[in-house]
């Protein structure tokens, strides 16, 4: 008899803690809204031409500094960096932190749920490689 009380009690905690992790996930259609200010140097589509940054299609599990039509510092080269949602999260917080050296003139997005929103738009409009 306990033994069946306890398994309803640890299927609530794990879906509640599958609950709360999804819940704390981004949200796609604010990151778009805070795009804007990445919009003056980033495109989430393959055509960034005219763009003083790269084309951000497809970041997410790209590694950094890997498209051919965009010249990257050689502190981004050197980085071996592959844009994961961690590494994007750590990078947007401190550019020059993480990557010292590199030539983003961007001093970061200190609020984690601005950070959060940002990725999950760049992993829903801006697409994963195929």
């Amino acid at each position: 008899m306990m033994r069946s009380a306890r398994l309803p009690l640890a299927l609530a905690a794990a879906l509640g803690a599958v609950g709360a992790s999804s819940a704390s996930a981004g949200d796609a259609d604010r990151g778009k809204l805070a795009f804007g200010r990445c919009a003056a140097c980033h495109a989430v589509s393959q055509d960034a031409a005219g763009l003083p940054g790269p084309s951000l299609a497809g970041v997410i599990g790209r590694p950094a500094a890997q498209l051919p039509d965009f010249r990257y510092s050689p502190a981004l080269k050197r980085s071996g960096l592959t844009w994961t949602e961690d590494s994007l999260d750590r990078f947007l917080a401190n550019p020059q932190g993480v990557v010292r050296g590199n030539r983003m003139p961007f001093s970061g997005v200190s609020d984690a749920a601005e950070r959060s929103d940002l990725i999950a738009y760049l992993a829903r409009d801006a697409g994963r490689p195929q």
